[in-house]
């Protein structure tokens, strides 16, 4: 099974220190917020979440470099937090600046 494509526009509000996996591979958690106007069933309805997104590789380190309050076009794949959770997180594989 495959089709599990998120792409967000997004304001980056909160991020964890840059990290490194065992490998040496740069990683890093960080929150976005996101409100838009979407339709569904005909009518208009707002939306407003926020969410924790992941990255990893050199994207971790561009991520790691930015302010927050930057306005971000994310595209990514939703996967558990880890094995066990519930929990869903965005794994970010690409990355823009939205301003």
């Amino acid at each position: 099974m495959s089709g599990n494509t998120v792409r967000l526009h997004a304001v980056l509000t909160a991020m964890e220190t840059l990290r490194h996996t065992p490998a040496g591979l740069p990683v890093i958690d960080f929150t976005v917020s996101h409100a838009s106007q979407q339709t569904e069933a005909g009518r208009e309805r707002e939306v407003n979440f926020e969410m924790t997104a992941k990255a990893a590789g050199e994207l971790a380190k561009r991520i790691a470099a930015l302010p927050a309050g930057s306005a971000l076009r994310l595209e990514g794949f939703l996967n558990r937090r880890h094995r066990l959770s519930r929990q869903m997180v965005l794994h970010v594989t690409r990355i823009e600046n939205a301003n």
